[in-house]
Parts: C-alpha cells; structure tokens; sequence
C-alpha cells in the first residue's frame, strides 16, 4: 500500500503503543477508545504487512519489522510537530521539560553546575533526571523518551551523536584514619583491604574493562573495578560490596577499613567533607571521558542544542 494512502493518525498511535506497551494505555493517552486504538492497529498492520506488536511479558512487544520501522516514524512525527511550531527557542521564557539520563555522579558532579546556570537564565525550564543504571535507557533515547543520556561510552551507532563534557580520572579514598594513611602504599598492601565498588547496572555482567553493549551502544558501567580485574595474578582484591550508586560509599568507608576507588571528583566532594582522605596512587591513574549522547534527530532542535552549549561551557570552568 502506498504511503499517500495510509491515514498519518495511524503513526500517531503506532508512537503511542510503543511507548505505553499497551492498547488500552494508548488509548488513555490518544483520549479516544481502545477499540479505536485496535481498529488502527489493524489497518497500520495491513499497511505494513508486519503484526507489528505481540503480546508479551511487559505488555506489547513491538517485533523486529516494528522496532526497524520505529526511528524513521518517530522522527517523521517529530519533522512535522516541528514545522508546525514557528516559534523560535527562547531559553528564558521556556518551560519545556528536558528529559536526562545520568547517574548520581553525572548529577551530582555535572548536572548540579548546569541547574545552577539554568536557574539564572532559563529560570521555567525543568530537568527530569532518569538512573542511567537502567538497562533500556538506550532504548527510550531511540523512542524519544530521553533527550540525553550522560555517562562513559565506547562505540556508538551512527544514529547516536557524541559530545565530550569532562575528563575525570581515579581517587583512592579510604575514611580518615584508616591504617593506610601516612603509610607507603603498593598494590601488595592496598589489594589486602576489602574494597566497596560501584557498578552502575548492579547486573555483574560487564564486558571487557566495564562496558556493556546495549543495542550497539557500548556504555562504561564501572571504572571502580579496573584496578582490580587488570592486577597481575599476584595482586589479587577482594570485592566485599558492590553497589548500583556512589551515594552509600562515604558511609560505608566511615564504618570500615574498606577502600573505594572513584572518580576524582565524587572522591575531592567525599573529602571536603572532613571524614575521609585521599590516597596517593601506586599506579598511573585510568582516564575516563564523561560525555552526552542524543539521537539525531535532536540536531534539528534548537533547544536540544542549546541546552547542550550551555552543558559544554558550563564544564570547561569545573
């Protein structure tokens, strides 16, 4: 059937039920009835020539033919709602909702500096901040549900774009009088203290040097294990916690002997605050870029792209 001949409301609940998994959610959402949701399913089925969605765990899964299908119909809903808006971004009198991935480490160490820029001048914007610990926030950056995802990547698909925000290297912090202090370290004598670490999706199923790949996206979950899992066989850690946020580590230092390797500035914010101290490092520390990724076709928004200079510039002073 010919494009010209399928009616474009049908896209429009086809964007629907993939984002509500559910024909009756669609239907609450399009504020029309669930037969009138099913009716148009049908006729996008025959269209398409593809079920389209099936029943499955988590409602309506969409299929292969619906999951290739799916970039190019969201950004052609998007290409029209954007032709019709004529105004232009005025960041000072918006009140668009930016939506963002980004773990306790990407808020608190980077997203902190942008909402302070942001409430002096886009005082009406708001951020909604998602766990980047998900393992489908790659998933809801393709189906727009998330305008930007921050954290570590590796490989990204053409689809994604890429910019850099800050370079952060490892810190050994331990709480302040921890029998390490004032002595020479080597991995020897650090590897015999229990270390907590950090592991983003908390799944224990990391790639090589603590990435995952989801859906072509290779995103870092951990650096915290790096000195650990690249030791020689003679220098051997052991791991007695391990934790899905970095918001629990200052406690759990402060209550043991335990080591925690971070990034070194989550551990500068841990030490000012009097309970605990930096290590001098018995290596060359691992450098990890911290960056935000958007979906093409966010390179047509002007408030997308705004909100990323902004993001940029504010960084290069931190």
């Amino acid at each position: 059937m010919s494009v010209q001949r399928v009616d474009l409301n049908l896209f429009r609940v086809f964007e629907t039920v993939l984002h509500c998994r559910s024909v009756s959610g669609a239907s609450r959402e399009l504020g029309v009835t669930a037969s009138a949701v099913s009716h148009a399913l049908a006729r996008l089925r025959q269209a398409v020539g593809d079920e389209l969605f099936v029943p499955g765990e988590n409602g309506m899964e969409p299929t292969p033919r619906a999951r290739e299908i799916a970039p190019a119909i969201l950004d052609g809903l998007e290409r029209i709602e954007e032709a019709i808006k004529t105004k232009p971004f005025e960041p000072s009198n918006s009140a668009r909702t930016f939506r963002i991935s980004a773990t306790d480490y990407g808020t608190t160490v980077i997203l902190t500096r942008l909402i302070e820029r942001l409430a002096k001048t886009a005082p009406q914007l708001e951020l909604r901040i998602f766990p980047y610990n998900r393992m489908d926030v790659i998933r809801h950056l393709d189906e727009g549900r998330l305008d930007l995802v921050i954290g570590w990547f590796a490989d990204l698909p053409e689809h994604l774009r890429r910019t850099g925000v800050l370079v952060d290297r490892e810190a050994i912090v331990v709480r302040r009088g921890h029998p390490l202090i004032g002595q020479p370290i080597d991995r020897d004598r650090l590897f015999s203290y229990p270390f907590v670490v950090v592991e983003l999706t908390g799944s224990g199923e990391q790639a090589a040097e603590g990435f995952i790949d989801e859906r072509g996206v290779w995103r870092r979950v951990w650096i915290d294990r790096l000195l650990i899992e690249t030791s020689d066989e003679d220098a051997v850690a052991h791991v007695a916690v391990s934790l899905p946020h970095y918001a629990a580590v200052p406690g759990i230092l402060s209550a043991t002997d335990m080591v925690a390797t971070l990034p070194e500035r989550m551990a500068r914010r841990i030490a000012d605050a009097g309970t605990h101290e930096i290590l001098e490092l018995p290596y060359d520390p691992l450098e990890v870029a911290a960056e935000a990724i958007w979906h093409q076709r966010g390179d047509r928004d002007g408030g997308l792209q705004w909100l990323l200079g902004e993001l940029v510039d504010v960084m290069r002073s931190a």
